[in-house]
């Protein structure tokens, strides 16, 4: 993922709301979510290239969702894929925390990541840029390709939108609507990731466009206090076009 947006603990009938985009090159080989063949309580994406994902949910409501820091300060020579720490967590049993703790021993061994796992009411936050378990208080968030709540425009614009969003009764559609802003930034409010101000323009929108890189999969996601749960995906082709979707609900 490159743009999370999440209210933990936030809504009296859903403790977890999540609302999330994927930026990827069009041309990287993916499958749409789905139930997964050799795991079939877990809907997710897949990377067809690495084999991991960027996010999923399994039946029981175990969570786990993945951003790239987009200028780590180091990166290792032949880093493991990120997309499989997400996979990890969602088919094992461990706790949030524990799983965490286990892995800020060896995060050294991937490129500059921030990982989000939740299971059993609780949430927890791990990158390997700043190290340290971040077990989240009830509150709703923000992560893109900096750390956790790093006030890029994009990620102030989501939270306002999902704090809003709270008031109502909430929708996998109103959940994206959060996350579908296509508009370029001002220069003035852009960061400085060591990219050049002509890529940090084009990356600042919400939903990203471009001919070759953009905005493939916006998901939508809804854990309700009684164990049911929702999750979309929609998905796009160049130039931000809908090519479907897919809207999974259970029990």
């Amino acid at each position: 993922m490159c743009l999370i947006v999440f209210a933990h603990q936030m809504h009296p009938d859903y403790p977890l709301l999540v609302a999330a985009n994927r930026d990827e090159h069009y041309a990287r080989p993916t499958r749409d979510a789905q139930w997964w063949p050799d795991q079939h309580d877990l809907v997710a994406g897949q990377d067809l290239e690495a084999g991991g994902t960027w996010l999923g949910v399994t039946r029981k409501g175990r969570f786990a969702a993945i951003t790239n820091h987009r200028n780590p300060p180091t990166t290792p020579e032949n880093p493991r894929s990120r997309g499989l720490l997400t996979l990890d967590f969602l088919r094992g049993e461990m706790s949030p925390r524990d799983y965490l703790q286990g892995l800020s021993e060896n995060g050294g061994e991937y490129a500059g990541f921030n990982l989000l796992v939740g299971s059993d009411g609780e949430l927890a936050y791990l990158s390997n840029i700043e190290g340290g378990v971040q077990m989240l208080q009830p509150g709703v968030y923000g992560l893109s390709n900096a750390l956790l709540d790093t006030p890029w425009p994009k990620v102030n614009r989501a939270k306002q939108a999902l704090q809003l969003a709270l008031a109502e009764p909430p929708t996998t559609e109103q959940l994206q609507s959060t996350v579908a802003r296509r508009q370029i930034e001002a220069d003035t409010e852009l960061p400085d990731t060591g990219v050049g101000l002509e890529l940090e323009r084009m990356l600042s929108p919400q939903f990203i466009v471009s001919d070759d890189y953009g905005t493939r999969a916006a998901s939508s996601l809804l854990l309700a206090n009684d164990g049911s749960i929702r999750f979309r995906e929609e998905r796009f082709g160049a130039g931000g076009v809908s090519i479907g979707s897919t809207e999974f609900d259970w029990p």
